[in-house]
């Protein structure tokens, strides 16, 4: 009888022993309203996962993506810089033939009373140094930029999304 419960000790201290996910979370803020929700970003062996927490959009699709700089300072948010990517010239959308940058995220959902809740996965970026991907904490941080209008993941250089219209500092 003693012999199962050394298993499961076992077990328990294994499962112990492994460190738990990163998950940072940041304030997404609008230059009109100030702070409208959060983005949470958990570090995964792969990629990073995000979570956005958003009120106060416009009603519909809304292009999101990483951009290259922590910084939200302007009310239009182009101090952010333009989409996180590795290569030059960069080329954008999920559904062009040529690649992708690694800013490129799927479109984020406002519902009729403006809320939305979206989780999504990133292969192309990391929460650290040492991978082959972009490194969202890299000196100058980065940033998540929620667009007025959809991304049609092909055109050049934002899909369509518009202006920005919610930012949230990575650091």
């Amino acid at each position: 009888m003693h012999r199962p419960s050394i298993v499961l000790v076992a077990s328990l201290v294994l499962m112990a022993a492994a460190p738990a996910p990163t998950t940072r979370t940041y304030p997404l803020k609008s230059s009109t309203a100030g702070a409208i929700g959060q983005v949470a970003l958990t570090d995964a062996p792969g990629g990073v996962i995000v979570r956005v927490e958003a009120h106060g959009l416009t009603p519909g699709w809304h292009g999101i993506h990483f951009h290259e700089k922590a910084d939200c300072s302007d009310p239009m948010f182009k101090s952010a810089g333009g989409h996180v990517h590795m290569t030059t010239p960069a080329v954008h959308g999920l559904l062009n033939p040529a690649g992708n940058d690694f800013g490129d995220l799927p479109n984020l959902f406002a519902g009729s009373d403006g809320t939305a809740t979206a989780e999504f996965f990133s292969p192309f970026v990391a929460l650290r140094a040492g991978t082959t991907r972009a490194d969202l904490l890299d000196p100058d941080g980065s940033a998540i930029v929620v667009h007025a209008k959809a991304d049609d993941y092909l055109s050049q250089p934002i899909g369509g999304a518009a202006e920005r219209v919610a930012c949230a500092e990575i650091r």
